[in-house]
Parts: C-alpha cells; structure tokens; sequence
C-alpha cells in the first residue's frame, strides 16, 4: 500500500475515531504517561496501528466485537512485530469500563520496555 494512501487512512481513522479510542487517548496525549510519548494512527509497515510510542517501541491497539478470534489481527501484530514493536491490544468496552485498569496495563508495559532498554 502506498505512503499517500495510508496517510489518507490514518487521517479518516483520526477524524472518525471510536469512543474508546477518544477516552484512552484523552489519557496518552501530551507525554501524561511521563517517558511515553503517543502518537495516534501511526503507520507500521502496510498498517495504521491505533497508538504508538515510537522511543519505547511499543503499540497499543483497540479491538471491538468484530475482532473477536480474528486470524487477521494475529497477522497484522506479527508483521508490526517484525518492526520491532511490542504489541498489546484491549477491547473497547474495557477501556470505556475499567479505564484505569486498562491504564495499570499500560504503565506496566511502558516499565517493562523502559527497563529493556
């Protein structure tokens, strides 16, 4: 796929954003993780990946009911893996019902890969 197309992905993705996505990343933005800075719909190779910490290569992705058993993600995260990302997903209606757990989760991956470093 080519750069320009994804760019124009990553925009849609951006200005059409999930509820979940709006709630975790009113949490990410703005370094409020301390070390991890965000960025939301970043390429990876052929993919746009929901979040990613470039510095602590490490992606975040949120997945809704149409996920469920899907061969494709477990694909994509291999490819995104090549890369040499970490990749650790969440179901929507977690992030919109235990946000703060979903945030323990986070915080414990970014000192997991701080700590690799």
């Amino acid at each position: 796929m080519t750069k320009k197309r994804l760019t124009g992905i990553s925009r849609k993705l951006r200005n059409n954003a999930t509820d979940a996505e709006r709630l975790l990343w009113s949490h990410l933005r703005a370094s409020q993780l301390g070390y991890a800075k965000f960025t939301r719909q970043f390429r990876i190779g052929d993919y746009v990946v929901d979040f990613a910490c470039r510095r602590l290569k490490l992606v975040i992705e949120l997945d809704g009911g149409q996920h469920s058993e899907s061969i494709t993600d477990a694909a994509r995260t291999e490819v995104i893996e090549v890369y040499g990302y970490r990749v650790i997903r969440f179901w929507n209606n977690d992030v919109l019902e235990n946000t703060e757990g979903v945030l323990e989760r986070i915080i414990e991956e970014i000192t997991l890969a701080r700590n690799e470093r």
